[in-house]
């Protein structure tokens, strides 16, 4: 296996030093980024959905491309993932600032554009430009005008500084190219206090109908998270194939060491709800 080090990103090193110099945060330019190239690692002959590209011993899956956009849309999610339950598990409130990352087609963004008010306003984060073309689509289409479409970058999702109440990744941080690097750029985006909150499918379950690299277990997350100042608030374990798992934002220098998660306890019971 080989160490990745910070000279080879997911991009390519020009451009990533240019989005650095426009974006100060990114990378080494700030002294709260952690420690992230020792924690990645190339191997070869893994899975044919991964990338080869392992993440504190995470292999990162390939990135669903604007071709299946249309599963996105399937009559079916809204009975396997309960947008009905999950948005309201949110707690958001009028006028809040809130992130949809990774927000293909919108999906969620309209949801969340709702549960906002027209006080509020929902920034639609995507890396791929078909993506956001049919998200402006679908928004114009439901008459939304607090929908911010945002072309992002595998380490930059390009939010505003401390800005978000609550920024939601629904079935897509799995894929991130450069989880640590993102994960820091999501926790500078946050408000003081403000949450982050992964949404993947039970890794714990081999029920669940979904490739073994798009689902995450939770104590998997926390490991990841723990990297970043953020304090874990809670998991809701009641929607059908996934698991929420919330963090708050914490100031700099007191997160967990790398690769801990000294709060968590396995779940006694099958993840599965009855």
């Amino acid at each position: 296996m080989t160490r990745l080090s910070s000279a080879v990103p997911a991009v390519p090193l020009g451009l990533l030093q240019a989005l650095c110099v426009a974006a100060p945060f990114c990378w080494a330019g700030s002294p709260t980024l952690p420690p992230c190239a020792p924690h990645y690692e190339i191997r070869s002959g893994q899975s044919p959905d991964g990338t080869g590209v392992f993440f504190l011993g995470r292999e990162i899956a390939h990135v669903m491309t604007h071709a299946g956009a249309d599963w996105l849309e399937r009559p079916e999610r809204a009975a396997e993932e309960r947008p009905d339950q999950l948005v309201p598990a949110l707690k958001l409130q009028p006028g809040h600032q809130v992130a949809d990352v990774g927000a293909g087609t919108g999906y969620f963004s309209w949801r969340l554009a709702d549960a906002v008010t027209s006080q509020g306003r929902v920034y639609a984060v995507e890396v791929q430009t078909q993506m956001l073309h049919r998200l402006r689509r679908n928004m114009t289409a439901r008459g939304l005008t607090n929908v911010v479409p945002i072309l992002g970058t595998p380490t930059d999702p390009r939010l505003p500084a401390d800005t978000m109440d609550c920024i939601l990744m629904v079935d897509v941080y799995h894929e991130f190219a450069r989880p640590c690097e993102m994960l820091h750029a999501l926790w500078l985006a946050l408000k003081p206090s403000g949450r982050l909150v992964f949404v993947e499918y039970r890794g714990e379950d081999p029920a669940i109908p979904i490739k073994p690299l798009h689902k995450m277990t939770e104590r998997q997350i926390r490991r990841e998270a723990s990297l970043h100042a953020l304090e874990w608030v809670e998991t809701v374990a009641t929607l059908p194939r996934q698991h929420v798992v919330v963090f708050r934002k914490q100031a700099p220098g007191i997160s967990a060491a790398p690769g801990t998660s000294p709060a968590y306890t396995p779940p006694a019971r099958n993840s599965r709800p009855d």
